[in-house]
This record gives structure tokens, C-alpha cells and sequence, in this order.
């Protein structure tokens, strides 16, 4: 995504000469850094606690948290993205969205705490809402990061994608898989769940150099921050609206083992879809600000963000197919089987987060947040009405397939809604989204084919499955580079050209 703008120099972050394009390219290589090594985490705190706990006791700890995220929501209000849309007044806009996140962190905090024993109703299970209760502190700590996190977010600040991510991961994995070891049970991850929240805090407020009292708050700057960010929080309702739905729906119907397996599934298939968002959308949001008035750069810059996200999301799509179960199987074991299938299911959410994630940034960008109103209302409907049926037909495996076919078709919403914004064709959207397309079909057919045919991993011992895994993969990425090198040649070039810029700058070191 660093190649998603033109080099003109004429906008750049506040206080800096350098083009945008080298911020972005600075802040996406830090991210990309930091995604790894979080990512590395997450997957091996993800094994550690699949082998220590049951997926009963995962289920409870995501019924039991569900709601801290929900009202979330309401004491961030959308007020962080205004603040990094902002161009004047900044000083007075941050101390208002300061105390105004605060105290709306303090009342939801308490709404948390007061609505928690809905949750054990509600997923039949009592120690749901005793998890729901101990855990409502956390929308206080999140509420603190709102400020720290968009002032460095319009600073293009690479230290807090190299330092408080990492930071994070690492303090989770750390007091979850430890007091797991002990026998703390779904304890574990409430410990984990406060211990990453307040280094979540403290590095942010470490590295940042803005601190309270240098502006004044008032009224009207929070009615103008508010009105920005409006559309935003509605968005945001939406998808933890969503996300109830699926803890109630999934929890309720089935049990919370099915929500376990469920959560486990949906976890690892975000792990690579989290990385188009990481490591573009944090960038592209700051950046598509600043050069909003210049329709053509913005084109531009939106069909080659768009091309290279559809690029990554369609590998990691097809991966899911060819590889998912054999995968979840051989890392988590047998147990997990059933998360691995929901893996599957959801091979489709990557390409939607793609479609999503940038359209969603350029809409931000250009100052168009009204129109994410209709991606909220088409998520919410279309999602909640697809995860019922699904799940009614089909169980844990239908609640995987209701969120991907849901990312799918609000991706081609959000595309359309930008359209308006940027003014791209349909000739161009298509020019940079099909390409991939076929060249990640032929290669998940080949792929599995040699899985499950000639290798079956998940039969192996967890040695031997994990090089064959890696094998399959091999082949994968071979097959789908060369089929990009007939569909999308300058695609292909594009990455070599990366390779080698690469190759030289770790010889120069």
C-alpha cells in the first residue's frame, strides 16, 4: 500500500517538509514490522491457551466481554477520527475530546458493570455476567487512549506502531498463558484483558508529547467533533451490535462450546486480515485528509491502495480454503477441528475487510462521513439476517459462512459509496480488482488438491504436519506469483521491485 500515492510533496503531516508518500511509506513498514512480531504473539498465545483451556471456558470469557466493547462505543463517540481529520483549533478540539472521552468512559464503565447479569440471561450461563462485571473497568483504560492514540495517528508516528503494539500483545500472551498454566481458567483472559489495557495506556502516554491543559475545552468544540464523527459511531454500534448478535445467536442457540470454537475460528481467520487493515488503513485515513482536494491524486491513490489490499486479501482468502482446517488442526488440535471448518467459512472476510477498509478511510478522508450510514444499516440488516438463517441451517459453521458472505457484499457497498467520494469509473474498480481474482482460484485448487489428497497434514505428527502445512503454502504463493505475473504484470513487477529495495537495504546494513 506505500505505492497508493503520487510523490507530489504539496501535503504533508503538520510541522514536516518530507512528501506524504514517505510518511506513509514510513508508517506502513512500521507497521508491517510491528504486525509481525504482534502477529507471531497472538498466534502463539492463541496455541498456548487453545492447549490450556477448554473451548467452554473461551466461550464464556467472549460472551463475558462482549459487552465492555458495546459500550465502548458510546464513550469514544467517534470523536478520535475527527480529531485526526481536524486542521484547526487543535489544541481546544484535544482537550475537549479529552474530558469528553473520559467521563463518557466513567458512565460506561458503569452501564457495563449495571448491565452485566443481561449477559449470563442471555447466554444462559451465570459465570458470563460475573466475567461481564469484572471486566468493566476496561472501557475506562480504552477511553484514556483516545487522545495519545489520534494525535501520534496525524504525526504518521512510527513508534507507536514499532513500540505500544507489540507492547500490547506481548503483555497479554504474557498474563494470560501464565495464569492459564496456573489454573486460573477463563480468569486467564480477564487478567490478560486488563494487563494489555494498561500497558495500552501507559506507552501511549509514554511516547506521545500532548498532555491536558494546553487548550480549553468547550461545548461547541464538542458539538463540532461530535457532528463529524457521528456517522462514525453509528458505524461502530453497528458492527458491536453485530458482534452481540453473534454471542447470543451462536452462545444462545448452540452452547458456549459452539461459541468457543466459533470465536477461535473467527480469531484466526483475522489474524492475516488484520494486516491489510494495520498496515494501510492507519495510514491511508491521515493521508486521504490531507490531499482530499486534489481529485485526480485521490483516485489515484484509492485504486492502488484498493488493488494492493484485494492483492494480499485474495492470497489470504485462498489460503483459508486450501489450508484452513489441516491448519487449525495440526497447531490447536483435534479438538479445534470444528474452528478450523469456520476458518473456511470465512475465507471471504479478507476480501471484503479489503474493500472495506480502504473505502471506509477514503469516505473519512474526504470528509463524506454521512455516507457511511448506509454501510452501517446495509452490515447490521444484511449481517444479523444472514447470521439467524445460517445458523439455524447449518450451526457453527453457518455463523462462519453469515460473516463472510456479509464482509463480501458490504465491501461492494462501501466501494460504491466511495465511488461518490473519489470518482473513480466501473472500468477502473474492476481493472484493479479482478486480476487476483482467478490467479488465487487456480492456486487454492492446487494447493488443496496436493492437502488433502497426496499430504493430509492434520493425520501427521504435529512435526511433520507443520512442514507439510509449510510446503502447501510454498506452493500456494509460487502458483499465485506466477499466475499474477500474466494477470497483473505490473503487479508483479511492483513486488520485485520491493524485493530487491529490500535486499539492498539490508546489505547497506
Amino acid at each position: 500500500m506505500t505505492d497508493a500515492l503520487s510523490e507530489r510533496p504539496a501535503e504533508s503531516a503538520p510541522g514536516s517538509e518530507k512528501p506524504l508518500r514517505s510518511h506513509i511509506g514510513r508508517v506502513a513498514a512500521a507497521s508491517a514490522v510491528a504486525l509481525v512480531v504482534g502477529e507471531l504473539i497472538t498466534v502463539g498465545q492463541t496455541v498456548a491457551l487453545a492447549r490450556l483451556l477448554s473451548p467452554t471456558e473461551v466461550g464464556i470469557f467472549v460472551a463475558g466481554t462482549v459487552l465492555v466493547t458495546f459500550v465502548g462505543t458510546f464513550a469514544e463517540g467517534g470523536l478520535r477520527a475527527g480529531l485526526v481529520h481536524r486542521e484547526d483549533h487543535l489544541a481546544d478540539a484535544a482537550e475537549t475530546v479529552f474530558y469528553a472521552t473520559t467521563i463518557g468512559g466513567v458512565l460506561m464503565a458503569m452501564a457495563a458493570l449495571a448491565a452485566a447479569p443481561v449477559i449470563g440471561m442471555l447466554v444462559d450461563d451465570r459465570h458470563a455476567g460475573v466475567v461481564a462485571a469484572a471486566s468493566s473497568g476496561v472501557v475506562l483504560l480504552h477511553a484514556l487512549t483516545n487522545v495519545p492514540e489520534a494525535m501520534l495517528q496525524r504525526e504518521f508516528s512510527v513508534r507507536r506502531r514499532l513500540i505500544v503494539g507489540p507492547a500490547v500483545a506481548v503483555s497479554y500472551a504474557g498474563v494470560a498463558v501464565t495464569t492459564a498454566a496456573l489454573g486460573w481458567g477463563v480468569w486467564s483472559m480477564v487478567a490478560g484483558l486488563y494487563a494489555s489495557s494498561l500497558v495500552w495506556v501507559v506507552s501511549l502516554w509514554m511516547i506521545t508529547d500532548w498532555r491536558p491543559g494546553r487548550g480549553r475545552a468547550s461545548m461547541a468544540m464538542w458539538r463540532e467533533s461530535a457532528r463529524y464523527g457521528r456517522p462514525l459511531v453509528l458505524g461502530m454500534i453497528g458492527a458491536r451490535v453485530q458482534s452481540v448478535a453473534e454471542t447470543t445467536v451462536v452462545g444462545g442457540s448452540l452452547s458456549p462450546a459452539a461459541l468457543g470454537q466459533f470465536r477461535y475460528g473467527q480469531r484466526i481467520a483475522l489474524i492475516p486480515v488484520r494486516g491489510i487493515i494495520e498496515v494501510g488503513a492507519t495510514s491511508l485515513f491521515p493521508a486521504f485528509s490531507r490531499i482530499r482536494g486534489d481529485a485526480d491524486r485521490l483516485r489515484v491513490a484509492y485504486l492502488r491502495a484498493v488493488h494492493w489490499a484485494f492483492v494480499g486479501s485474495a492470497l489470504v482468502g485462498g489460503l483459508m480454503i486450501a489450508l484452513g482446517t489441516p491448519a487449525v488442526v495440526v497447531v490447536l488440535g483435534e479438538p479445534w477441528r470444528q474452528a478450523g471448518v469456520v476458518v473456511v467459512a470465512m475465507s471471504g472476510l479478507g476480501l471484503g475487510k479489503a474493500l472495506i477498509s480502504v473505502s471506509e478511510e477514503a469516505i473519512k478522508g474526504g470528509g463524506r462521513t454521512g455516507l457511511l450510514n448506509w454501510y452501517t444499516a446495509t452490515e447490521v440488516l444484511l449481517g444479523i439476517g444472514l447470521l439467524v438463517a445460517l445458523v439455524h441451517l447449518f450451526g457453527v459453521v453457518g455463523a462462519g459462512a453469515a460473516i463472510s458472505a456479509t464482509a463480501v457484499m458490504v465491501g461492494i457497498t462501501c466501494v460504491c459509496l466511495a465511488a461518490l467520494v473519489v470518482r473513480f469509473s466501473t472500468r477502473d474498480i474492476l481493472g484493479a480488482l479482478l486480476p487476483p481474482l482467478p490467479c488465487a482460484a487456480l492456486s487454492t485448487a492446487i494447493t488443496a488438491a496436493l492437502e488433502h489428497l497426496v499430504l493430509q497434514s492434520d493425520t501427521r505428527p504435529i512435526v511433520v504436519g507443520l512442514g507439510f502445512l509449510a510446503i502447501d503454502t510454498a506452493v500456494f504463493v509460487v502458483t499465485y506469483v506466477a499466475g499474477l505475473a500474466v494477470a497483473a504484470p505490473a503487479t508483479t513487477s511492483a513486488l520485485w521491485r520491493l524485493v530487491g529495495r529490500a535486499r539492498r537495504t539490508l546489505r547497506t546494513r
